[in-house]
Parts: C-alpha cells; sequence; structure tokens
C-alpha cells in the first residue's frame, strides 16, 4: 500500500483505471444483454475518459475520505490489525460510496443517450446493486491485487518520496542515497 501522497495519488490513478475500465466493460455488457464483443470494448473505452475523470475526483473528494474514515473507526486498528485487514476494510469501504456516485453518472450518462429526465432516478436506483454485486469482487479480487502489484513493481518501496532529499545542493531520490545517508537525512 502506498506510505506517502505521491504513492497514494499514483495508486489510485493506477486503481482508478483498473475499476473504471473493467466496470464500464461489465455495464456495457448489461447493457448488450451479455453478448461479448470487440464492440463492447470499443463502446466502454469511448466512455471511459469522462467516467475516469468522475472517478477519479470521487475517489480523492470522497470515497478515500469516507472509507478510511469508516474502516479505522469501526473495522481496523492501525498498529494492531494486519496489513492484510487495513487493506482489505479500506478496500471494501471504497466500493460502497463510488457505487452510489457512480450510478448516478452512469444513470445521467444513459440520459444523454435517451434523453429522458425520468429515467434518472429509477435508472441510478436499480444500478446501484447491480454495479454492487460486480465492483466489491472486482475490487477485492481483481483489479486491487492488480493494481498493488503493479505499483510495487512500478515504484518499491522508498522510491517515491513526500519530498526530494537534498544531497550536495542537488535533489537526489533516497533510493539513491546510502543507507548512512538517510538516516542521518532523518535525524
Amino acid at each position: 500500500m502506498p506510505t506517502n501522497k505521491r504513492e497514494s495519488l499514483i495508486f489510485t490513478v493506477i486503481m482508478c483505471f483498473c475499476m473504471v475500465f473493467g466496470m464500464s466493460v461489465y455495464n456495457v455488457l448489461r447493457v448488450h444483454g451479455w453478448h461479448f464483443d470487440v464492440g463492447v470494448i470499443a463502446e466502454a473505452w469511448v466512455g471511459f475518459p469522462p467516467a475516469y475523470v468522475v472517478a477519479m475526483l470521487l475517489d480523492v473528494l470522497v470515497a478515500s475520505r469516507f472509507a478510511k474514515w469508516f474502516a479505522f473507526r469501526f473495522l481496523v486498528t492501525p498498529g494492531k490489525s494486519s496489513p492484510r485487514a487495513m487493506t482489505l476494510a479500506i478496500s471494501t469501504m471504497m466500493v460502497f460510496p463510488m457505487v452510489f456516485f457512480m450510478s448516478l453518472y452512469g444513470a445521467f450518462e444513459a440520459f444523454t443517450h435517451v434523453g429522458a429526465p425520468a429515467m434518472i432516478l429509477p435508472t441510478w436506483l436499480s444500478n446501484i446493486p447491480w454495479n454492487f454485486v460486480a465492483a466489491l469482487p472486482w475490487n477485492l479480487i481483481v483489479a486491487g491485487p492488480f493494481s498493488r502489484w503493479l505499483f510495487r513493481r512500478a515504484f518499491p518501496v522508498g522510491t517515491v518520496l513526500d519530498a526530494p532529499e537534498k544531497h550536495a545542493g542537488r535533489e537526489v531520490p533516497a533510493a539513491h542515497l546510502s543507507q548512512a545517508e538517510r538516516a542521518l537525512r532523518a535525524q
């Protein structure tokens, strides 16, 4: 899991990509009667950019704050609970606000294609359970583990800093400093 704000932002970019694209394919499949072909991927990809922007904003401004607050208040205790328990608690709690708001986004998107404002509320309410039953396992079994694996492959622990270290007047990533230099900087 991310250890600072920069890592958190990078991880959020990766995780949102996996979740939004996966859920877009799922919802296009639902609309097309579960018939999978290349057109489903193409349609999901066309609708991806605005959905991704909305999901990123919701994640950063609403969902992650709610998920961490709820998980740390009711489900796990930092320092006592295992890292896996904390990861599962936060990941599970992220699904609730994201499904709630992204289902509303999907209802508005459907409205732009059909043009019937009366359909927004019933579409939103009917999409919530459909999206929840797909988003929870997708998050916990596929997108979450894949995003964590990709993130740590691309950014090993200690290679992304809150602020670059200064070494002889120039900025140097902590990974390039010796262990003794890092210990001195930490003091």
